[in-house]
C-alpha cells in the first residue's frame, strides 16, 4: 500500500530520462534517487486522468449507473482532522452477497470512521450500508432493518460466506480494534437480519485487521477464516513523518515505521465458534497484510492461501491437509518481483488468463513498481511475467488497490480491472487522485498480453479517483459482470457492463452457481468448459481483490459460440462431475452429487 522513501540495503539510483530543470530541486531529486527498484521508461505512458478519448474505439464497455440506483454512500476516513494517521490510508471495501436468497445480488459497504478532538483522540466509527437489490438497477437501503446499523467501529473490509451451513450467507467486517461477525438469521417477519456474534464465536482479537477470506481449509465442509492484520499503529505510537521535500513538513507515515501484526487463522469448530489455529498452521509473524486470496493454486484439490503484504514478501501458504501449511512464496516464485525485491502489495486475484488450465496470480502494487503478474509454469511454480504480458505499459505512477480478473466482453479470455489512488497527501511523480484502469486480454504475436482498450472503458475510466475496494458481480443477472468501487471520501460507483448491448456485440456466455452437498463450502473447486475447440478453466475463490467480497458465481465467456460443450466440475476435496448440453446465455445451478443441472440465478 505504501512504500518508504528508502529501503535499507535495497536502494539504487535510477536514470532520470526526459526530466530537467525543476526536478533538480532538492526534495524531488532525493526522493527519486533513493526510490527502490528499477524504473525504466515504460513503452507507453498512461493517459492523464482528464484526457479525452484520443481515438474512440466504439461504444463503452461500462456505464456509471449510480445516479438513480438508490445507492448513495461515501466511505469516510477522517482525514479532515489533519492527523495524517496511517489508519486513514486503507479505505473501505465492498461485499456482494444475496443476503436474503431471493436470487438477486445485494451490496454491503463499509463506512470507515473519524477522530474527535479529545486528547488523546478517540477513533469513531462511521456506519456502513446494506442495499437490497430490487431489480432493474434499483436498490433500497435496508441497513437498519437488517440489523447492521450498530454498534459502530472504524471499518475497512467485508467478507461473506455461509459459515454455519444454513443456506444463507453471513458477513465478517474488519477494521480498527476488532472484527465483527454478523450471523444471518430470520427476522420473524419472513425476512432476514444480521446479529453480531463475534465475541461469542471466539473472534476477540482487538488489533488492526484489514482483508479477510473464507474457505474450507481442513476439508470438513465448514469454511475456515483467514484474517490479515496490518501494523502496530496507535495514537500511543503515532510518529510525525516528514513529507517529500522541504515544502511538505508532514505526510502519512510509511509502514516501515511500524512493526507487523501477525495474521490469524481460525478453524471452524462446526458449532458456531472458531479456534485460533495460527500457531498450529503455522503462520509467519512478519507480514503486513492487506490482501488475501484462497484458491487451489497448485492443483492438488485443496485451497491454498496467498497473502499480499505491504513492504514485505508476499506469502503463499500451501495446504498440506489437516490445517497444516507450508509457506513457499519465495520457492514458488510469487513472493517478490523479477529483481528479487519485495513490493508494496494491496490487491490480489488469480485466474487462467493464458489458457494453460492453471491459475496465474495477480497483485497490485505501489508507485515506482509494476503490478505483478505471476504466470503458472507448472502446478505450484510461477514466474514473474509482468513485462512480457504488457503490464509495463501502465508505467509506475499508479498506486493500485481493488482489482479483479473479469471477462468483461465475454470472449473467453480473462481481462483485468484496477482501482487506483494514492495514500500520500503530497506525493511526488504521481497524482493523488488516479484514474482506474481496464485491461483487455489480447493475443499479440502468439502470446497473451494486456492492453488498455483505448476509448472503450467508459467515462469512469477517464476520471481521477481515490479508489480502494472493488468487487465484481452480475448485479442484473444478464451474464455480463458488473463492478462496484469504493473510494476515499467520495461516493461509491456502480458500473453496469454494457458490452453486450447493441447489434454486432453478441458474444455468448454461461453462468454457473454451484451448491455443495449440505451447503458445504466449495472454495478450491475447479471448473473446466469445452467450447469452440478450447478449454476454459475457472476457479472458485475466497477473498480476493482488496477489502472486498465478489459474486460467488462463475462465468464463462463463450465468444461467438452458442453451443458450449462438456463442463467438468472438480469438487474441492475430491470427486468430479460432468454436465453436457447446458444452454448458453443463462445461469445454471449445479448441486454436488446431483446429475441434472437446474436453470436459475
Amino acid at each position: 500500500m505504501k512504500k518508504p522513501l528508502r529501503r535499507a540495503g535495497k536502494t539504487r539510483p535510477i536514470v532520470l530520462l526526459g526530466l530537467i530543470g525543476v526536478l533538480v530541486a532538492a526534495g524531488v531529486a532525493v526522493w527519486l534517487a533513493v526510490r527502490p527498484g528499477p524504473a525504466p521508461t515504460p513503452p507507453d505512458q498512461p493517459l492523464p486522468s482528464d484526457s479525452p478519448d484520443p481515438e474512440p474505439g466504439g461504444p463503452p464497455a461500462f456505464e456509471d449507473v449510480t445516479a438513480g440506483s438508490g445507492v448513495a454512500f461515501t466511505y469516510r476516513n477522517g482525514e479532515e482532522a489533519d492527523r495524517y494517521t496511517i489508519l486513514e490510508s486503507l479505505g473501505g471495501g465492498v461485499a456482494l452477497l444475496d443476503y436474503d436468497e431471493d436470487g438477486k445480488l445485494d451490496i454491503f459497504l463499509t463506512g470507515g470512521g473519524s477522530f474527535d478532538g479529545s486528547s488523546p483522540p478517540q477513533i469513531r466509527g462511521a456506519p456502513g450500508r446494506l442495499y437490497r437489490n430490487l431489480g432493474g438497477w434499483r436498490f433500497a437501503d435496508v441497513t437498519a432493518a437488517a440489523g447492521l446499523d450498530g454498534p459502530l467501529f472504524y471499518t475497512h473490509g467485508a467478507a461473506a460466506a455461509d459459515y454455519d451451513r444454513d443456506g444463507f450467507p453471513d458477513l465478517l467486517v474488519t477494521g480498527w480494534g476488532r472484527v465483527a461477525l454478523y450471523h444471518n438469521e430470520p427476522d420473524g417477519r419472513g425476512g432476514r437480519r444480521f446479529v453480531e456474534v463475534g465475541r461469542a464465536a471466539g473472534l476477540t482479537d482487538p488489533r488492526w485487521s484489514s482483508s479477510a477470506a473464507w474457505g474450507d481449509l481442513d476439508g470438513d465442509g465448514f469454511p475456515d477464516l483467514y484474517v490479515c492484520y496490518y501494523v502496530d499503529w496507535s495514537f500511543a505510537n503515532d510518529p510525525a513523518c516528514p513529507g517529500v521535500g522541504r515544502a511538505v513538513p508532514r505526510d502519512v507515515c510509511p509502514p516501515q515505521r511500524f512493526g507487523p501484526l501477525r495474521h490469524r487463522l481460525y478453524r471452524n469448530n462446526r458449532d458456531g465458534t472458531f479456534r485460533d489455529a495460527t500457531a498450529d498452521a503455522p503462520l509467519r509473524p512478519d507480514g503486513k497484510g492487506l490482501g488475501v486470496l484462497l484458491a487451489d493454486l497448485d492443483g492438488d484439490g485443496r485451497p491454498d492461501v496467498y497473502v499480499a503484504n505491504d513492504a514485505g514478501d508476499n506469502f503463499l501458504y500451501v495446504n498440506r491437509g489437516g490445517m497444516k501449511f507450508e509457506e513457499r512464496g519465495l520457492a514458488a516464485g510469487v513472493a517478490v518481483d523479477e529483481h528479487g525485491h519485495y513490493n508494496g502489495s494491496m490487491g490480489v486475484d488469480a485466474a487462467d488468463y493464458d489458457g494453460s488450465g492453471r491459475p496465474a496470480v495477480w497483485v497490485t502494487n505501489f508507485q515506482g513498481e509494476y503490478h505483478a503478474l505471476y504466470r503458472s509454469l507448472a502446478p505450484g511454480r510461477f514466474s514473474y511475467h509482468s513485462q512480457a504480458a504488457g503490464i509495463g505499459r501502465l508505467g509506475q505512477q499508479f498506486v493500485g488497490f481493488g482489482t479483479g480478473f473479469i471477462d468483461y466482453d465475454n470472449d473467453g479470455w480473462e481481462d483485468l480491472v484496477i482501482a487506483n489512488g494514492h495514500v500520500l497527501r503530497h506525493p511526488v511523480g504521481a497524482p493523488v487522485a488516479q484514474r482506474p484502469v481496464l485491461l483487455r486480454n489480447e493475443e499479440h504475436e502468439g502470446r497473451r498480453q494486456f492492453r488498455e482498450p483505448v476509448g472503450r472503458g467508459g467515462a469512469y475510466f477517464r476520471s481521477a479517483r481515490l479508489g480502494r475496494g472493488l468487487a465484481v458481480g452480475d448485479l442484473d443477472d444478464d451474464g455480463w459482470p458488473d463492478v462496484v468501487v469504493s473510494h476515499q471520501n467520495e461516493p461509491i460507483v456502480l458500473l453496469r457492463n454494457v458490452s453486450g448491448v447493441g447489434a454486432g456485440r453478441g458474444n455468448h456466455w454461461l453462468g454457473i452457481r454451484l451448491a455443495g452437498r449440505g451447503h458445504r463450502d466449495l472454495v478450491g473447486t475447479v471448473l473446466t468448459l469445452e467450447v469452440g475447440g478450447r478449454k476454459l478453466t475457472r476457479f472458485v475463490k475466497g477473498g480476493g481483490s482488496y477489502l472486498s467480497s465478489n459474486d460467488s458465481r462463475v462465468w464463462f465467456g463463450l465468444g461467438p459460440s452458442d453451443r458450449p460443450g462438456r463442463l467438468t466440475v472438480r469438487w474441492t476435496g475430491g470427486g468430479e462431475q460432468h454436465f453436457d448440453q447446458l444452454a448458453a446465455d443463462r445461469y445454471w445451478r449445479l448441486t454436488e452429487g446431483e446429475g441434472e443441472a437446474r436453470p436459475g440465478p
